[in-house]
């Protein structure tokens, strides 16, 4: 079992990354006519518009609240809150978010899965995609049963300790989650295999900002004679 724990969160972290980075930069450099989200609105407006504002709005409160809560060395906050009360304020916060991502999610995948016209224009990584998002999504909101068990922040610290340890490639990070409930491993081995996933998917799509269109010209509109 040491073995495995090692070669999932400890090596494994580095080959997702490694993936994910060499991917995307050959998919951008190779097949730029596929870096998009492939909506399928025009096919089927009917509950789109809530599905999307309460998926993405979901999701993008979860990565920025895992990006800081993970990677934020506890000397930063420690003088002015202590490791249980980030705990508390990652559950109210991640749960309210969680479940606005999981419904909006599982309404979309849906849709996606059951509706004939969008259903044919799908390839098998727009359907696998969302319900990989759904499933992470729902093993995320599960963490929140062993957390309410100890509030004291420890099981936090040990989560925040890995991610530092395995961005700034210290050896022995996989040691940091010995003793960690599984759901919370299960939760981290789906959370790396996305990044697996993401150059071969919709959501390389997060990385394109139209800055362009800032400093786009103006476009000239005559009426007709």
């Amino acid at each position: 079992m040491s073995y495995l724990n090692t070669l999932i969160f400890g090596i494994y972290p580095y080959i997702a990354l490694v993936v994910m980075i060499i991917g995307t930069w050959a998919r951008y450099d190779h097949g730029q006519f596929t870096w998009k989200a492939h909506s399928s609105q025009i096919l089927r407006k009917k509950n789109m518009v809530l599905a999307s504002v309460l998926f993405h709005v979901g999701i993008l409160v979860i990565f920025f609240g895992h990006l800081v809560g993970l990677l934020t060395p506890h000397f930063m906050y420690e003088p002015f809150m202590t490791a249980g009360t980030k705990q508390v304020m990652a559950i109210v916060v991640g749960g309210i978010a969680g479940v606005m991502c999981l419904v909006g999610g599982a309404m979309l995948a849906y849709r996606r899965l059951t509706d004939p016209r969008i259903s044919a224009s799908s390839t098998f990584a727009d359907n696998m995609i969302i319900v990989v998002l759904v499933v992470q999504v729902a093993l995320g909101l599960a963490t929140i049963l062993p957390t309410l068990g100890h509030l004291d922040g420890a099981t936090m610290l040990q989560l925040a300790g890995w991610a530092q340890a395995i961005f700034t490639f210290q050896g022995g990070a996989a040691e940091y989650l010995v003793g960690v409930h599984w759901i919370y491993k299960l939760h981290m081995f789906l959370g790396l295999t996305i990044f697996v996933l993401f150059p071969f998917t919709r959501l390389v799509h997060m990385l394109s900002v139209p800055l362009e269109y800032f400093g786009r010209k103006y476009q000239v509109v005559r009426k007709r004679a």
